[in-house]
């Protein structure tokens, strides 16, 4: 299944470069940054005749780095898709909010 969350981890890395890329992570995990954390955000149907014809999942992705100009958030924000949706500082690190749709 191409459009699989499995399939969604990976596009993330190869287009960022981040390894750390977790999907909702428990509270255990220790997470290594610079990280990206993602979860499903929303899922749209598209129906007729009754019947779902198609589906598109949207994530919301967290990039957290360090770095306040972080290059990780510029890639992020060229992805098709992806809209920017705000950003926030916790714990002296810097968070980057986006919706993307895979």
């Amino acid at each position: 299944m191409p459009n699989s969350r499995l399939a969604f981890s990976a596009y993330i890395k190869a287009q960022t470069g981040v390894e750390n890329v977790y999907f909702q992570p428990p509270e255990s995990i220790k997470m290594k940054y610079p990280a990206i954390v993602y979860s499903i955000s929303r899922v749209d149907n598209k129906f007729a005749e009754n019947k779902n014809y198609l589906q598109f999942i949207a994530y919301q992705v967290i990039v957290i780095d360090k770095d306040p100009d972080s290059d990780i958030f510029k890639k992020m924000s060229r992805l098709p898709m992806c809209t920017f949706e705000r950003s926030y500082t916790a714990d002296n690190l810097n968070h980057f909010v986006f919706i993307i749709y895979y």
